[in-house]
């Protein structure tokens, strides 16, 4: 493992309160999920105090029989891997949608990638929420306020696109927990580092 990604400075708790915890993060960390100026759509930072640190990203030893280059989304667990030689995997934390999400598993393959993509939301989340999402059916141009984010992988199974995506969020707190739409979504400086190791093909493996 690349080491603890951050060091705890001091602590201090209050009766009127729960214990607050302060910490030093790493300056790998910080410059890892830094502002990205040079993007089409300027990334910002993350704060990643509002974030676990188990979700950030990490090299970690990982045993599968799956070869290096697989994606492993381990989606009760709220992790992504890519598998890496040597028993090792890069290790991201990552938000699941409650319906999209948990409709899928199995194997597929990474049938295209695209950069800031469009999104167009679902009948069924038009129908769940319509205000919300009425406006947007005729989909949303990419943008940082775009909910798939930096970058988009669409998995396909068979030679046909299954709707389940990989993407990035504009709302990074929420990785690490349910969402209440969506399918696999990474913090963006993730999404980007994600989109540059994996080729178009690549094996993905979805457990549930």
């Amino acid at each position: 493992m690349l080491g603890l990604p951050i060091a705890l400075a001091g602590c201090a708790s209050s009766a009127r309160g729960p214990q607050v915890h302060e910490y030093v993060i790493d300056r790998r960390y910080l410059s890892m999920y830094g502002p990205m100026p040079n993007e089409p759509f300027p990334v910002p930072a993350v704060d990643l105090r509002r974030i676990d640190s188990q979700f950030w990203r990490q090299e970690v030893s990982y045993s599968t029989s799956e070869p290096p280059g697989t994606i492993v989304v381990d989606t009760p667990n709220r992790f992504l891997y890519l598998v890496q030689p040597g028993g090792k995997a890069m290790r991201y934390g990552v938000g699941v949608g409650r319906e999209e999400a948990l409709q899928f598993r199995g194997t597929a393959r990474i049938g295209r990638k695209a950069q800031w993509p469009r999104w167009t939301p679902t009948a069924n989340m038009i129908r769940r929420e319509p205000d919300r999402y009425g406006p947007y059916r005729n989909g949303l141009e990419g943008g940082i306020d775009n909910p798939l984010g930096a970058r988009a992988l669409y998995l396909y199974r068979g030679g046909r696109d299954t709707h389940f995506r990989i993407h990035g969020t504009r709302e990074p707190y929420t990785i690490g927990t349910n969402v209440s739409s969506g399918c696999i979504r990474l913090m963006n400086q993730d999404i980007i580092d994600l989109y540059e190791r994996v080729p178009s093909g690549a094996r993905v493996v979805v457990l549930q």
